[in-house]
């Protein structure tokens, strides 16, 4: 199994989004998972592929050309993928990942997380796609999804879709989870 972690290329202003990194980097190592990322030394994505790679795991980095000169690609991956465009580096992630966890990040996070979530929505996809909600980064989506279903624009059946877990144990049950069935969109 392949997981695709999505998140900073900065650490954030507490400690504990590096320190939670490094726990779930060893965490996927741990249980024989490869790890998917964007290919960067910087932040997060840097501490969590340093620790899957301390624990002998593997690691692939997506980064697109536009990328390279303005992010240090970390240079001890098991496999680099180098792409023409941030659309090719999500699309491969997908094809290169059997689940997705969005860790705490900015706009890039979230652009990632809202396109491997929307692809299981339309049914491109039915792998799990999870927001970590570390030190409660995620509460304020959390409750704009619930607004979202409370005014109908998540669909009865979609809101499943929506996981979320706070410890390590309940991510790694919902990326071990069969995924439900897949939910074709209507147009």
């Amino acid at each position: 199994m392949r997981v695709a972690v999505y998140c900073g290329s900065s650490v954030g202003k507490s400690e504990i989004y590096a320190e939670k990194a490094i726990e779930l980097g060893n965490a996927i190592a741990q249980k024989g998972y490869g790890l998917v990322f964007g290919g960067s030394s910087y932040g997060l994505m840097g501490k969590v592929a340093d620790a899957v790679l301390s624990q002998g795991g593997e690691v692939i980095g997506v980064m697109p050309k536009h990328l390279m000169s303005k992010e240090k690609v970390h240079s001890k991956l098991t496999k680099l993928y180098i792409v023409d465009s941030m659309h090719e580096r999500k699309k491969k992630m997908v094809d290169l990942s059997d689940g997705f966890i969005a860790f705490p990040g900015g706009c890039g996070t979230l652009d990632e997380y809202f396109e491997a979530f929307t692809w299981a929505q339309i049914g491109l996809h039915a792998k799990p796609v999870i927001l970590y909600n570390v030190n409660g980064f995620y509460d304020a989506l959390i409750l704009h999804f619930n607004k979202m279903i409370e005014e109908g624009f998540l669909r009865e059946g979609q809101q499943s879709l929506l996981r979320v877990a706070t410890t390590l144990d309940e991510l790694f049950s919902l990326l071990e989870a069969q995924q439900g069935p897949i939910i074709r969109k209507s147009i």
